[in-house]
């Protein structure tokens, strides 16, 4: 099985147009059958708007954790708003709702790092893990698609990445394909990475300007 990659520094160079072609030439050429088709530009999936998917599974993705306060059980003490370093806990004078006289969490804010867990004297704060987006496998006229939604405010794009690629080779190892072309995230960040990580071939698009070649 040989993956193909199509990646570029930057948005707006042509990436999806060209992912879409080579996979038209593959269902073209060699039967919709072979290849297996991953869109892992989860921020901002469009390879659907060219391949006309019809989903078949909708999973949902659950990535990095939230802290909740147990109201009942918060003593008002502070030490929970000391501690954040990210200015997630909201106290009772920040809170929008005026009738509510407990801290709150900030759930854009929050990261997740366990610090007012750790410091609340009265266990009255827990980590809850969120649902950060969802997964899906369609069917598409160029072949299987396995595509995602990242949430807004959500992070773990490169997680999302790795389940998406991961149930693609799963499926194509199970049922015989013998291509994958992956339509990569733009960039050079951790979806990238996680897009890239182990193919055969890459393929970078850039296009004839300054910022173009600097980003390649």
């Amino acid at each position: 099985m040989k993956q193909l990659v199509i990646l570029s520094g930057k948005g707006g160079t042509g990436k999806t147009s060209i992912a879409a072609s080579f996979a038209h030439l593959a269902s073209v050429n060699h039967n919709s059958s072979k290849t297996v088709i991953v869109d892992a530009d989860v921020d901002a999936s469009n390879l659907g708007m060219l391949c006309k998917p019809r989903f078949e599974e909708k999973h949902i993705f659950k990535g990095g954790q939230i802290a909740i306060i147990e109201q009942s059980d918060c003593i008002n003490c502070g030490l929970c708003e000391d501690a954040c370093r990210f200015d997630a806990i909201i106290p009772p004078y920040a809170n929008i709702d005026e009738s509510n006289e407990q801290y709150d969490i900030d759930s854009i804010a929050c990261e997740g790092c366990a610090a007012c867990v750790f410091v609340c004297p009265e266990d009255a704060i827990r980590l809850e893990e969120q649902v950060a987006g969802e997964w899906y496998r369609s069917s598409s006229r160029f072949g299987p698609l396995f595509h995602a939604n990242l949430f807004p405010t959500q992070e773990n794009s490169g997680k999302l990445v790795t389940v998406i690629r991961q149930e693609a080779q799963s499926f194509a190892i199970q049922h015989n394909y013998e291509n994958i072309i992956i339509d990569g995230p733009p960039g050079i960040g951790c979806p990238v990475i996680a897009a890239s990580t182990g193919v055969d071939y890459a393929i970078i698009v850039t296009e004839p300007t300054l910022a173009g070649i600097h980003d390649l």
